[in-house]
């Protein structure tokens, strides 16, 4: 069995970053945590001159991720390091002693100066045009000040043409906006305070240390494990608003269902937010304004806001109780589609979540029942686009919903010991035609469904080519009990490797679709196999008779009769039916004007239409076209179930 060495296990592909506050840390403190992390992580237990090499390169993009600071002359002693260099600064590192970072922070120090000099002869009204958003992908550093200055000006010139798009006031609004980031990343580093400037650099030093284990460890700093828990559970304490930074204050572009704000009926879209309880927010940093807004449930915070009434200014003071917001419209989503005398069910799910009230597979669950209770259902189509991953319980409860028991998937830890989680309600939500759609971005906990469903023969997997590829599993240190945030920072660390019940991960390879529905992420190269560091792929004997191994003896004899009778069977469902499907398939796409417009400008350099979420909805001539298409499967398939059946 695993150690029961952290809270919560997770399964996500991407961390947050951002901009937050300093935990309180000192030098000491960095060498246990990194300690603690390598204690628990699949693969490396100490540290080494290759590590510190990793370390190096992360720490110096933490500081300058867009690689318009430095030359290469200011870090080559790092970024080329000599095996002495890096011997001495791994002994000093095992020292508690930080001093080569010290040295790079003061580098990056004048690196600013320099840049705020070259900015000053850069011309707005001269800027080059058309710069592709591509040239900045990969870059190396600039060799020379004015390599440095042309890229300076080539990043003006982008944000500056992307801001065109917008109204003349959106615009202006926008590039105020940018500015004021840079000015306030450039101040922290320029704060004259010395216990402010340690902890700058030594969470810095965390944060590179710990990325350079693998694609997915990660130090978080107080703020940014607050709002990764708030990702994972999508619910917080506030008032339920959704914010712009306008620089003159902060509007409120949503106010969101079932919230506070939107029970209380005061707070509008579109009030200009200027202060909090009394203190101004103007030119404050976002995420400082949303910490004020936020606090203990059940206690009030006055915002003051500027509304427009009859093209007037209106100053008001609204007072709005605190209360618990759940992002219901990030969780999931529950539709259908008409056919023939019923309807296919279609099921969004944005993330794995869990907390003492619901939970993904709970939610999901009732909706379908709902549904169901109303309609004939045909066939279900669950959406796993977008979806970076959550609980992995999670995982195991969502694929539980569509077979009976059995394994869902098994995970190998840093000793070596697989432990296999299984579903083990033999009843089923859905027994029939099943289609699971994803996308390149589809990650972690989903490709666990994905994948299991594909195992078990429940499912048709359609969509892009492949998921993201993201086969590790992750312990995160926040106890999602109390939610309080040690001021030192958390950690989320790679434990091991997870397989499905074939036996197979989706590390670096991804789930592999039946039929190809290419979607807006089909010409963009995401995935694990592209990040820094990833672990490497590997399989597992399968575990579709499961011999209980991973169960103690005596345990195992109890159970092993109650536990066998109704065992999920691999099945072929739909192999009889599949070459009609992509034959139809690739004559829809071929045939559809709107769809084959969609691919060519997916094909042209630079351009990813709808690359996030909130987008997908509306690839292409405001139409989902891989949607569309998915239904259109289902379609045929529920008609030749019903034609041909077995």
């Amino acid at each position: 069995m695993l150690r029961k060495l952290f809270i919560l296990i997770i399964l996500i592909a991407v961390p947050y970053t951002g901009t937050a506050k300093l935990p309180d840390l000192g030098p000491k403190m960095v060498n246990t945590k990194m300690n603690e992390i390598m204690k628990a992580h699949a693969k490396y237990k100490k540290l080494t001159p290759e590590l510190i090499k990793r370390i190096l390169v992360n720490y110096l993009e933490e500081l300058d991720p867009s690689k318009s600071y430095f030359i290469a002359s200011d870090i080559q002693d790092w970024t080329e390091p000599l095996d002495a260099t890096l011997n001495r600064i791994l002994a000093q590192y095992n020292n508690s002693d930080f001093a080569a970072f010290q040295q790079i922070h003061d580098v990056m120090i004048t690196a600013i100066h320099r840049r705020v000099e070259l900015e000053k002869k850069i011309n707005m009204a001269d800027l080059p045009t058309n710069v592709a958003v591509d040239e900045f992908k990969d870059m190396k550093w600039a060799n020379n000040e004015q390599e440095l200055l042309t890229r300076i000006t080539r990043i003006k010139a982008l944000q500056v043409e992307s801001s065109a798009k917008l109204s003349p006031e959106v615009k202006d609004t926008a590039m105020k906006r940018i500015a004021k980031r840079q000015t306030k990343y450039e101040e922290s580093f320029l704060t004259e305070d010395p216990v402010q400037r340690e902890h700058l650099i030594l969470s810095n030093v965390l944060k590179a240390s710990a990325s350079a284990l693998d694609a997915h460890t990660a130090y978080f700093t107080p703020d940014e494990a607050q709002q990764f828990m708030i990702n994972v559970q999508q619910r917080l304490f506030g008032i339920g608003a959704q914010l712009r930074d306008d620089i003159s204050g902060f509007t409120v572009i949503k106010v969101i269902e079932g919230g506070p704000a939107a029970e209380g009926k005061k707070l509008k879209a579109n009030d200009r937010i200027i202060a909090v309880n009394g203190e101004p927010v103007v030119g404050m940093d976002i995420i400082d304004a949303v910490d004020l807004i936020r606090g203990e449930e059940h206690t009030p915070v006055t915002l003051t806001v500027i509304r427009m009434v009859d093209d007037k200014e209106e100053k008001l003071d609204i007072v709005i109780n605190r209360g618990e917001v759940v992002l219901k419209e990030s969780r999931y989503e529950v539709s259908y589609e008409p056919f023939g005398n019923g309807v296919i069910a279609y099921l969004r799910l944005h993330a794995f979540y869990q907390d003492p009230e619901s939970s993904s597979a709970s939610d999901l669950e009732k909706a379908f029942e709902l549904l169901q209770s109303e309609h004939k259902i045909e066939g279900v189509v669950l959406d796993l686009r977008f979806n970076s991953g959550g609980l992995l319980s999670q995982a195991v409860a969502v694929t539980g919903l569509f077979i009976t028991k059995g394994t869902v998937v098994s995970i190998k830890d840093d000793a070596g010991n697989i432990q296999h989680l299984r579903n083990l309600d033999e009843k089923v939500m859905w027994g029939g035609p099943l289609i699971v759609l994803i996308n390149r971005a589809s990650a972690s906990a989903s490709e666990i469904v994905a994948q299991a469903l594909q195992d078990y023969g429940r499912s048709l997997t359609v969509g892009d080519d492949h998921s993201y590829g993201k086969g590790t599993f992750q312990t995160f240190t926040l106890n999602t009990n109390t939610n309080a945030v040690n001021p030192q920072g958390e950690y989320k660390v790679t434990r091991g490797v997870y397989y499905t019940v074939s036996g197979k991960t989706p590390q670096q390879t991804g789930i592999l679709s039946d039929i190809i529905i290419p979607g807006s992420l089909i010409e963009t190269d995401i995935g694990e196999k592209s990040s820094k560091y990833p672990l490497a792929n590997e399989r597992i004997k399968p575990n579709f008779d499961d011999d209980l191994i991973d169960i103690p003896y005596m345990q195992r004899e109890k159970i092993k009769a109650l536990y066998k009778f109704n065992l999920q069977k691999k099945e072929d469902l739909y192999g009889k039916y599949l070459p009609v499907l992509k034959k139809n398939t690739a004559y829809r796409i071929e045939h559809n004007k709107n769809y084959q417009d969609f691919l060519a400008e997916l094909k042209k350099k630079g351009v990813s239409l709808a690359a996030t979420e909130d987008d997908s909805e509306q690839e292409f001539g405001k139409i989902d076209l891989q949607l569309n298409e998915t239904y259109s499967v289902m379609k045929d398939l529920v008609f030749m179930i019903h034609t041909n059946p077995k």
